[in-house]
C-alpha cells in the first residue's frame, strides 16, 4: 500500500461544524477509522525561485483506490507474534489494575487497555537498534520493545530489579539495552528527545559515515499533545532536516475528561503533517493490520532517508485516564461501541476465519501469557527494595550520587556539609 493511495472519510465519529452547518459524520461510517481507505495529504513542494501562488493543501490531494485486500496481510508467524504481543499488553495492564488496588503500586498509573493495536502494529516492525520514546502510558510500549515483563512489573512495584531500579515507576520506563528512551510524564516532553534521537542517527550516518546507522525513532504521544508548542517546533525541525522519525499520535479522543473535539479547532490531527512538509496519515487504530500497513511504509520511508511522517491512529482507551480516574464523564454508549471493536478480538477473528491459527492455538498463547504475568508479579513482590544510598544516584553527574561520600554515607549528615560551597 502506498501513501499516495489515500483518502479517508472524516476521521472522527462525532459532530463537526463546517461553515456554520452542522454535519453528522455518522452518515459516512459507524466508525470512520474503519473504512477501507487511508487519508493522506502529501507534503506540498514549492519551487523556491517561483513567484507563482503556492498550492493549497486541497490541491495536493490525489485519490487512488487501494489494491485488493483479498490477499492475506500477514503470515501465520506474523499473526501469532502480533496476537501474543497484544494479549501480553492487555493481560499485563489488567494485572496492574489489580496490584494497584491491592496497594502494591503507588502514584499515578495510566493503563493502555484498548490501544494495543497501535503499540504492536508499530513497534513489532522495528529493529532492536531502533528507538522508542513514550509517554506516561508506557508499560505496553516497553513490553512491545522487548523489555521483560519481570523488569516492567518490578519497576511498577518500585523494586531494585525494575528496569530503572525502582526509580522511574509507572511513568518513566527506560531501557538502554532495548533502546526504550523513556516514558515522559508531561505531554510533549518526549517529542524533543525523540527528535534529538533521530538527529543523532542522521548525524552518525551522514557526518560520521557510519554505514549501519540507519536507526529509526518512533515518538508516541496523545491527541492533547498536538496543541502543544513543542509538537509544532519538532515537526518543523524533523521536516527541515529530513530526520528518520515517525510521529505516532495515539488519538483516544479524550484528554482525561476533555473531549478532543472541544479542545481542538481542527480535530483532524493528520492534517498538521503536510503543513510542515511531511506526509500526514489517518488510520484505524483499533485494527492492528491497518496500523501495521501504515507503520511499515512510514518506518521504511524514514530508514531510507525520505524523512518523517505524522500518523494519527484513532483509538480508544477502555479504562479511565488513570486508575485514579472514576471515568464518569464519557458516555456509556460510546464506551460500549468501542468495546465492541476490541482490537484483540478483531485480530483473533481474522486469524481464525483465514485459517492462520486455530482457537486452541490462540488459547494456548493466552494461557502462556497468564503464566508470564503471574510470574512477573511473584518476581516483583519478592524482589528487594532499592537501598537508601541509591536515592540520589543518577540525579547529578557525580557517579557516586550527589551528597554521598566515598564511605557510602550521606554528606548532608555532616554538619560542615552546608558550610560554604559543597565540593562534590
Amino acid at each position: 500500500m502506498s501513501f499516495s493511495s489515500t483518502k479517508f472519510a472524516q476521521p472522527l465519529p462525532l459532530h463537526l461544524r463546517s461553515n456554520d452547518t452542522q454535519i453528522s459524520l455518522h452518515s459516512f461510517s459507524p466508525f470512520l477509522g474503519s473504512t477501507h481507505k487511508l487519508r493522506f495529504i502529501a507534503p506540498i513542494k514549492h519551487n523556491a525561485r517561483s513567484s507563482s501562488t503556492p498550492l493549497s493543501v486541497s490541491n495536493a490531494v490525489k485519490d487512488k483506490k487501494l489494491k485488493s485486500t483479498a490477499n492475506l496481510l500477514i503470515t501465520k508467524e506474523e499473526g501469532l507474534e502480533l496476537f501474543e504481543d497484544m494479549v501480553l499488553g492487555r493481560a499485563f495492564e489488567d494485572m496492574c489494575a489489580q496490584m494497584y488496588y491491592r496497594g502494591k503500586m503507588f502514584g499515578f498509573v495510566h493503563l493502555y487497555n484498548g490501544q494495543e493495536a497501535v503499540s504492536t502494529g508499530f513497534i513489532k516492525l522495528l529493529k532492536k537498534e531502533d528507538c522508542v520514546v513514550s509517554t506516561y502510558r508506557d508499560h505496553v510500549h516497553a513490553l512491545s520493545k522487548g523489555v521483560p515483563s519481570r523488569a516492567v512489573m518490578s519497576e511498577l512495584f518500585g523494586k531494585a530489579t525494575g528496569c530503572c531500579r525502582g526509580q522511574g515507576g509507572s511513568m518513566h520506563m527506560f531501557s538502554k539495552e532495548h533502546n526504550l528512551i523513556g516514558g515522559f510524564a508531561f505531554i510533549a516532553e518526549g517529542i524533543p528527545v525523540a527528535t534529538g534521537t533521530a538527529f543523532s542517527s542522521k548525524y552518525r550516518r551522514e557526518v560520521l559515515k557510519e554505514p549501519d546507522a540507519d536507526n529509526v525513532t518512533l515518538a508516541f504521544f496523545g491527541d492533547g499533545t498536538c496543541n502543544n508548542g513543542q509538537f509544532f517546533e519538532c515537526l518543523n525541525m524533523a521536516a527541515l532536516w529530513k530526520l528518520p522519525i515517525v510521529f505516532v499520535v495515539e488519538n483516544n479522543l479524550w484528554a482525561i475528561g476533555m473531549s478532543h473535539l472541544r479542545a481542538t479547532s481542527d480535530p483532524q490531527i493528520w492534517k498538521k503533517g503536510p503543513a510542515f512538509g511531511m506526509p500526514g496519515v489517518h488510520v484505524d487504530g483499533m485494527d492492528v493490520l491497518k496500523v501495521r500497513e501504515v507503520a511499515k511504509e512510514a518506518i521504511e520511508r524514514a530508514r531510507r532517508g525520505d524523512g518523517p511522517t505524522l500518523v494519527e491512529c484513532e483509538t480508544y482507551r477502555f479504562r479511565g485516564h488513570s486508575l485514579a480516574d472514576p471515568d464518569e464523564l464519557r458516555d456509556p454508549a460510546e464506551k460500549a461501541h468501542y468495546a465492541g471493536r476490541d482490537p484483540i478480538s478483531a485480530l483473533k477473528k481474522y486469524m481464525v476465519e483465514n485459517k492462520l491459527a486455530s482457537e486452541q492455538e490462540l488459547k494456548t498463547i493466552e494461557k502462556k501469557i497468564d503464566e508470564i504475568v503471574e510470574d512477573a508479579v511473584e518476581f516483583a513482590d519478592e524482589s528487594p527494595l532499592p537501598p537508601r544510598s541509591q536515592l540520589l544516584e543518577n540525579v547529578f553527574a557525580d557517579p557516586k550520587g550527589f551528597g554521598i561520600g566515598p564511605d557510602g554515607k550521606y554528606r548532608c549528615e555532616d554538619p560542615k556539609f552546608t558550610e560554604g560551597t559543597a565540593h562534590v
